[in-house]
């Protein structure tokens, strides 16, 4: 299942791998490479947009916008620790985004087929891709924020992620089974560190008397 683009932009802040933090949009060339790899927005951009410095500060801003208002969805939970401590307040975020989807006038269109069901789509009157880019980002947003999976949003809390993430079922915590498998090591070794058990440390092989 394609990843829908507002979860793919917030994603492009994310964990490195090694303890530290990679944000794929920092440089005009990495936003360049994320949006190669999203078929999911391209399909609702016409054209190819030239993502230059100015274009790339506008996603920026859309993402801004976006993780500050996942950590409002998340409250009273901790947001994601990636950004937590420089997060825009509430109402410039929502100045932003709702300023970002008002770039590209639409109008809805109809498409109803000899056989199937009726489908509705978007009529734009911007004829620059990088403008209807930073629309399409900031619309998608506004209709998940506004809809029932905004409920199901989480910051993950395994050690290190820094990934939001919807729930799927019930029970998930983790975005992902390895940070699940990351997590229940975390909690073993509190648990052991908390009572003072010592570390079981494998035995060594007998001598062979060589």
């Amino acid at each position: 299942m394609t990843e829908r683009p507002v979860m793919a932009l917030a994603g492009t802040i994310r964990h490195d791998g090694d303890g530290g933090v990679l944000d794929d949009l920092d440089t005009v060339r990495g936003a360049r490479r994320w949006l190669q790899q999203q078929p999911g927005i391209l399909t609702v951009v016409t054209g190819k947009p030239v993502l230059d410095e100015e274009l790339r500060e506008a996603v920026v801003d859309v993402r801004r916008a976006v993780r500050a208002l996942f950590a409002r969805v998340v409250s009273p939970a901790p947001p994601s620790p990636a950004d937590a401590h420089r997060l825009l307040p509430v109402d410039e975020a929502l100045r932003l985004l709702n300023e970002a989807a008002a770039r590209e006038p639409v109008a809805p269109q109809l498409d109803w087929p000899a056989e199937g069901p009726p489908t509705a789509g978007l009529l734009s009157a911007e004829g620059e891709p990088g403008v209807r880019l930073v629309a399409a980002l900031a619309r998608d947003a506004v209709d998940f924020l506004s809809g029932p999976q905004r409920e199901h949003l989480r910051a993950c809390r395994a050690p290190r992620c820094v990934r939001y993430f919807v729930k799927s079922h019930g029970r998930q915590e983790w975005c992902k089974p390895s940070c699940g498998n990351r997590a229940r090591v975390a909690r073993h070794y509190e648990r052991a560190r908390a009572t003072g058990s010592p570390r079981i440390r494998p035995s060594a092989p007998p001598s062979t008397g060589r």
